[in-house]
């Protein structure tokens, strides 16, 4: 699932990264009924083992070192009801955990939306890569 499965990777595996990125990732799925609805299929009906596979739900309860998470969404997105950022920065800042969200004008949810920012990635993840913390 793109970029919920990097924030889910490093959320559920604290201290096995340094840094994670996405690009328009769905942020909460379990309390988005279209993607609950695939969410079911994997996990049937029970909420609570969804849970433990949303991002949203999983930065509330992160204990682990400092995690830099960046963010790109397009302010265009057609999706950006369903991915729900804005659950994602309110469960962040509740956990006292920096991100970084970047809403860019006049992109939506396209190929050119990435290729346009995926410098901006590399560079973020680059700042961790020989740093000794």
């Amino acid at each position: 699932m793109g970029g919920h499965g990097a924030l889910i990777s490093a959320l559920k595996n604290p201290g096995k990264y340094r840094s994670v990125s996405a690009f328009a990732p769905v942020c909460n799925p379990s309390k988005t009924p279209d993607i609950q609805f695939i969410l079911k299929c994997y996990f049937g009906d029970d909420i609570k083992t969804m849970e433990e596979w949303d991002a949203t739900c999983l930065v509330t309860n992160y204990k682990g070192p400092e995690l830099n998470i960046l963010i790109h969404q397009g302010k265009n997105d057609q999706y950006k009801e369903q991915l729900k950022l804005d659950n994602f920065a309110s469960a962040c800042e509740k956990a006292g955990i920096t991100v970084s969200i970047n809403v860019e004008d006049r992109y939506d949810h396209g190929f050119y939306f990435i290729s346009s920012f995926i410098e901006q990635h590399f560079h973020h993840h680059s700042k961790f890569l020989c740093d000794s913390q």
